[in-house]
C-alpha cells in the first residue's frame, strides 16, 4: 500500500471573514487585483462590499459568470489579469465564479487560449495569479482543489480541466455569505458536496486521510442539509454545510470522482440540469452498484453513518433527493428512453474509469433504466 497528500491551499474558515480580505492582502503584499464574481452580487452590492474590504486593492470587477462556465468568459478574464497588471484575484461566487477565476489565473502568464489548454494539447504556464476564493455556495469544493469544469459551446463539450496551478492561494470560508442561498440551490450543492464525499471513498485512488475527511463530509451532509433546507436562516446549519463543502472537496481533490461526475457532464450540458443535483440523480443507485467492491468496505462506511449498509444509505440518499424536490426519474429529468445509447455515449468520460466496479454500456443502461 501507498499514498501521499497535500494541500497547498490556505484556509480561512470564520463567520464574517470575508472582512479580513484586505488585511490578507496587505500581508502578502498584493498592491493591486481584479474581483470575479456572480452577477448577482453586483446588483446586491456584495461585490461593493468586498471591494471596501480590501482596501482599494480591487482595481477592476468582472461579472459577466454564466452558470458553467464558458472558455470565452475565462479568456476575458485572463486578458483583464494582463491588463491591469493585476498581482491578485478574488472570486466570490459558487463553482462556476471560482472555476473561470482560477483557470483565469493559471492561464494569465501565457499567450494563448484557454480552449488550448481544456484540450490537453498544451501544458499550463509555469506560474499564475494567486488567487483568493471566497465561496458563496456549500458544495462545491472548489476552493481547496486543483479542478475546474469548463464548458466549450462550438465543441459541444463540458469537462474538466486539472492541474496544480489551479489550486487558489487562500479559501476564504465565510458560511454567512451562503445565508441569501435559496433553497433549491442549497440542496443542490449540498449534494454535490455528498457526491464529493462519496465518490472520494469509493475511487480507485482513495487513501486513508481522504477517506477520513470523506466520512465526515458526509456525516455533516446527511445531519444538516434537511435541516438548512427547511430553514436558510439557520447560521448554525449554514456553518456545518461550509464545513462539509470544504471536508470534501479536500477529500476528492486527489482521489477525483467518479462515476456519477462524468454522467453528470451530459445531464447538464444537454438537459440543463444543475451539477450537483445531476451528480445525484445516479448517487443512490451507485451504492448499491459499488458495494460490492473491495471487500464490501462502502458498507463499513455507512454502517460508521448509522445506515444498515451501502444499499441503505442509498435509499436515504433518495429520501433525501424526494425531500429536498430534486428529480428522480428521467421522465422528470425531461430524458426520453430513446435518448439513452446517447447519454451512455456521452457518459464516457475519464472519470467513469475511476468507478471502483467497471461500468460497461450494458451497465449503463441499466442504470439508467432503473430510473425510468
Amino acid at each position: 500500500m501507498g499514498w501521499n497528500y497535500a494541500q497547498p491551499v490556505e484556509i480561512l474558515f470564520k463567520t464574517g471573514g470575508i472582512a479580513e480580505i484586505g488585511t490578507l492582502c496587505e500581508m502578502r503584499g498584493w498592491l493591486r487585483g481584479i474581483l470575479v464574481c456572480d452577477p448577482f452580487f453586483v446588483q446586491n452590492g456584495l461585490a461593493e462590499t468586498v471591494c471596501t474590504h480590501a482596501n482599494g486593492r480591487i482595481v477592476k470587477v468582472y461579472s459577466d459568470i454564466t452558470p458553467n462556465p464558458r472558455v470565452g468568459e475565462v479568456d476575458a478574464v485572463a486578458d483583464l489579469l494582463r491588463e491591469t497588471g493585476a498581482d491578485f484575484a478574488v472570486a466570490l461566487g459558487g463553482g462556476s465564479a471560482i472555476d473561470c477565476a482560477k483557470t483565469a489565473a493559471a492561464v494569465a502568464a501565457g499567450n494563448k487560449p484557454v480552449a488550448a489548454y481544456h484540450t490537453g494539447s498544451e501544458p499550463l504556464p509555469g506560474k499564475s495569479v494567486p488567487l483568493i476564493a471566497a465561496p458563496t455556495t456549500a458544495g462545491t469544493g472548489s476552493e481547496v482543489t486543483c479542478v475546474a469544469v469548463l464548458t466549450d459551446g462550438k465543441k459541444g463539450v463540458k469537462s474538466p480541466l486539472m492541474h496544480r496551478n489551479l489550486y487558489p492561494k487562500t479559501a476564504i470560508i465565510d458560511p454567512a455569505l451562503t445565508l441569501s442561498l435559496p433553497p433549491a440551490v442549497t440542496a443542490s450543492t449540498g449534494l454535490d458536496a455528498l457526491s464529493h464525499a462519496l465518490e472520494a471513498f469509493w475511487s480507485r485512488g482513495h487513501q486513508p486521510i481522504c477517506d477520513a475527511l470523506a466520512l465526515a463530509a458526509a456525516r455533516l451532509v446527511f445531519e444538516y442539509l434537511p435541516r438548512v433546507y427547511k430553514n436558510g436562516a439557520d447560521l448554525e446549519a449554514r456553518e456545518k454545510m461550509s464545513e462539509a463543502s470544504v471536508l470534501a472537496g479536500l477529500a476528492f481533490s486527489l482521489p477525483k470522482t467518479a462515476a456519477a461526475h462524468a454522467i453528470s457532464f451530459p445531464l447538464t450540458h444537454i438537459y440543463g440540469m444543475p451539477h450537483g443535483e445531476a451528480c445525484a440523480f445516479t448517487l443512490d443507485s451507485l451504492c448499491t452498484i459499488n458495494a460490492p467492491a473491495e471487500g464490501g468496505r462502502l458498507d463499513i462506511f455507512a454502517r460508521e453513518l448509522g445506515f444498515t449498509n451501502a444499499g441503505d444509505m442509498g435509499e436515504a440518499i433518495t429520501g433525501l433527493k424526494r425531500q429536498t424536490g430534486m428529480r428522480l426519474t428521467l421522465g422528470e429529468a425531461g430524458i426520453q428512453p430513446e435518448s439513452l445509447p446517447e447519454l451512455c455515449r456521452l457518459s464516457r468520460h475519464p472519470n467513469l474509469d475511476n468507478n471502483p466496479v467497471s461500468l460497461d454500456d450494458s451497465a449503463l443502461m441499466a442504470l439508467f433504466s432503473s430510473k425510468c
